[in-house]
């Protein structure tokens, strides 16, 4: 059976603040540490059917950016719902999520 790991390294303030985040992975091209401003995980707890999520980010992570992060997010997840099970229906609807946040997002930023 093949394996593969994927590694994460935070570096924390004396107020356990992430200041930097690096990770890597053993199917990575290269052996270098890649550095991010965020991440996001999200697992599936079997046993007691639910969610179990982790979600850091930098102090440098720019608030405009930590949004298109998660919309970004959303997006991939409605490609994955649509890819695992099928439904187009919820696939569907994430996606006119994602484009209502986008239009949002610029209208924002426009404001500034």
């Amino acid at each position: 059976m093949r394996k593969s790991e994927i590694n994460f390294t935070i570096e924390l303030d004396d107020e356990n603040v992430p200041e930097k985040i690096s990770w890597n992975a053993s199917d990575k091209q290269g052996n270098d540490l890649s550095e991010t401003k965020s991440l996001n995980i999200s697992l599936w707890d079997d046993v007691n059917k639910n969610t179990l999520r982790i979600d850091l980010w930098t102090k440098e992570m720019p608030v405009h950016e930590m949004k298109q992060f998660y919309i970004d997010s959303l997006g991939g997840l409605a490609q994955s719902i649509l890819s695992s099970t099928g439904d187009e229906f919820m696939a569907s609807e994430m996606n006119a999520l994602c484009e209502k946040f986008v239009e949002y997002l610029k209208k924002e930023m426009q404001g500034r």
